[in-house]
């Protein structure tokens, strides 16, 4: 009977969606408790930078630090990095759109500027983005964008800073998602290198009874690459959070929009089922009248 075929068919759609409704809700679940992981490492990353950044502003209240190669601002401006980062996995509704449409707007414009730009790509979904639409990439790294490390972020500032010290940059930009709230994230960019000398001034000498081994000089030297490595490190973060966030809300929606349809399928489900019952019982009926005829 069609009528029985139509609604074996609706059973065996009701019982995918209700699967994939179990899938999406424990996504969601994991996401929302990944968020939580996810900030706490932000807040616990801002204290080492913030005491990076102290030290240096009072080695450099006292000593000259314009001759070191990552604060060194060369012109004309030639060739630029535009460092990018995205996910290695999906599911995470538009937060990967959303960096990588900001990265391309500010490769366009370096572009326009009559500029050479290489992409240095971070996550799965950046290089295959890229890929598509045959940008070819400097560098790329993969499967640290859900928990990233400090060696992660030690590994792509040392091929940023590398590429400038070296002359091959003059420019290095940092593209990544701040997070802001679970609810709020968005899309920023950073110049990395060179360092602004800005952002090292405004500290107090450190005291004199302060003994240096090796010297003051040499101690700025070897903190500025942590400096760079640090921001490297908050960009990462940030953008895990942001990740963990975006998908959890993408799976929140996924997770409503089957109750929607789980509905919908059970309502059409029971209408096939009482004209099934209605035929049925018309033909019962009809059946009965056709023998009374006959007698």
């Amino acid at each position: 009977m069609p009528g029985s075929a139509q609604i074996r068919l609706l059973r065996r759609r009701i019982k995918t969606v209700k699967s994939t409704q179990k899938i999406t809700r424990a996504m969601e679940l994991i996401a929302a408790s990944r968020i939580l992981k996810a900030a706490r490492r932000v807040e616990e990353a801002r204290p080492y930078a913030e005491m990076i950044q102290d030290v240096i502003r009072g080695l450099a209240a006292a000593n000259e630090v314009k001759a070191h190669p990552l604060l060194v601002t060369r012109a004309p401006i030639r060739n630029v990095a535009v460092c990018v980062i995205t996910s290695d996995r999906g599911l995470a509704g538009a937060y990967n759109t959303n960096v990588l449409r900001r990265a391309e707007r500010l490769a366009a414009r370096e572009r326009e500027s009559g500029r050479t730009v290489r992409m240095y790509l971070v996550g799965k979904k950046g290089l295959t983005y890229f890929r598509f639409r045959g940008v070819a990439a400097a560098a790329n790294w993969e499967g640290l964008s859900d928990r990233p490390a400090y060696r992660d972020a030690k590994t792509v500032a040392a091929e940023l800073m590398a590429g400038y010290r070296e002359g091959e940059l003059d420019r290095v930009w940092l593209v990544y998602t701040d997070f802001k709230t679970s609810l709020v994230q968005e899309p920023t960019q950073m110049e990395l290198l060179p360092v602004e000398p800005g952002e090292l001034k405004g500290g107090a000498a450190i005291a004199p009874e302060f003994l240096f081994e090796p010297g003051p000089g040499d101690i700025l030297d070897a903190l500025i690459p942590r400096y760079v490595e640090a921001k490297t490190f908050a960009a990462l973060l940030e953008s895990a959070a942001s990740e963990h966030a975006a998908r959890q809300r993408a799976m929140k929606a996924a997770t409503d929009n089957a109750d929607d349809v789980i509905k919908t399928l059970t309502r059409v489900m029971n209408q096939a089922r009482q004209d099934q019952i209605t035929t049925e019982i018309s033909e019962i009926v009809g059946g009965a009248e056709a023998l009374s005829a006959r007698r």
